[in-house]
């Protein structure tokens, strides 16, 4: 901090900010100013560095735009420092919606629902940037982005098979077909743009005073490629009315107000010049790789590597997931 002239003296009021399950966030003051640190677990894992330039990157890209992120203030690469790369930014004035929402959005369906149309403007303004235009080319692979897409998810689900504990293909409804379906239904083009990579309610945070959003957060899986996937992300993990249980809806209460995906899509439309009209698809590979990376921790649950618990709720989601997909294609 000293040698970028970010103040002078003591860091004091040092406090440890909820949100997330493997990053730190840490908040903290110096000379009068706040700032939010952000840098992976103590036990890294192998691409936690390049993770965080990679986050550190993006929101030096962004600054300045429409979409909402919290700012950069300066990253650190050299991971000699604190022993991991990470970065300082400001931070945001909002609240996460999926850690309880406060007054006036819990008594007021109409605030929720435009909280759920907010939250597609932020995936609109995202997709919309010229990534080239801001820095980025290099940033991702687009050549054959959606070519890619399942025969790396298939590889990655085959690859728990190295766990001779894990028990979880037997559970797995329809995993083939899905895939199949993708393949055999593939948009012909698309147009590359920034995808944040897991988009939904709870990687996001909301102002206090309007339903708008005060930033997307946690860019962990950021890239150049298809932005229509951050839809059908959305799409994926979106409550509806075929919904059978609670294993796959969004963790916020209440949900009444909120829209229909449909709506979300629609409204999407309305802002954006890409092509909705194969959107099924990517609601189909959202919950396709979703539900294999989800499954990634029951495999490692399974070989007593994660916890039980957690693996056997994971593990019941791609299950939800995997439905989900199997009614969409039909």
């Amino acid at each position: 901090m000293d040698e970028q002239s970010l103040g002078n003296g003591p860091i004091e009021n040092a406090v440890r900010l909820a949100g997330g399950t493997q990053n730190i966030l840490l908040k903290f003051d110096r000379a009068g100013r706040t700032y939010v640190l952000r840098r992976p677990p103590p036990s890294l894992r192998a691409n936690s560095n390049e993770t965080m330039r990679r986050e550190a990157r993006v929101l030096a890209a962004i600054a300045g735009s429409d979409v909402p992120h919290p700012g950069l203030i300066a990253a650190c690469g050299d991971e000699t420092v604190l022993g991991a790369a990470f970065y300082l930014m400001e931070p945001v004035d909002g609240y996460a919606p999926s850690q309880g929402m406060p007054e006036p959005f819990v008594s007021s369906p109409e605030l929720r629902h435009q909280m759920g149309l907010s939250l597609v403007d932020g995936i609109a303004a995202l997709g919309a940037l010229d990534y080239k235009a801001v820095g980025l080319e290099g940033f991702g692979k687009p050549d054959n982005y959606l070519e890619r897409q399942v025969s790396r998810w298939k590889s990655q689900l085959e690859s728990y098979g190295d766990m001779p504990e894990w028990d979880g293909r037997k559970d797995l409804p329809g995993i083939n077909r899905i895939g199949d379906w993708l393949e055999a239904n593939r948009p012909g083009n698309f147009r590359p743009g920034i995808i944040h990579g897991d988009y939904h309610l709870g990687n996001v945070m909301y102002r206090f005073d309007r339903p708008e959003l005060a930033a997307i957060v946690d860019w962990e899986l950021t890239t150049i490629g298809d932005p229509l996937l951050d839809l059908g992300w959305l799409m994926a993990t979106w409550p509806d009315e075929a919904d059978t249980s609670d294993d796959g809806t969004v963790a916020v209460q209440p949900w009444e107000g909120f829209p229909a995906a449909s709506e979300l899509v629609a409204h999407y439309g309305k802002q954006s010049d890409r092509d909705l009209s194969t959107i099924d698809w990517y609601g189909v590979l959202a919950c396709y790789k979703l539900g294999i990376i989800l499954e990634g921790t029951y495999a490692r649950a399974c070989a007593g590597k994660a916890p039980k618990d957690i693996g056997d709720n994971l593990h019941s989601r791609t299950i939800w997931l995997l439905e989900r997909a199997l009614r969409w294609i039909g």
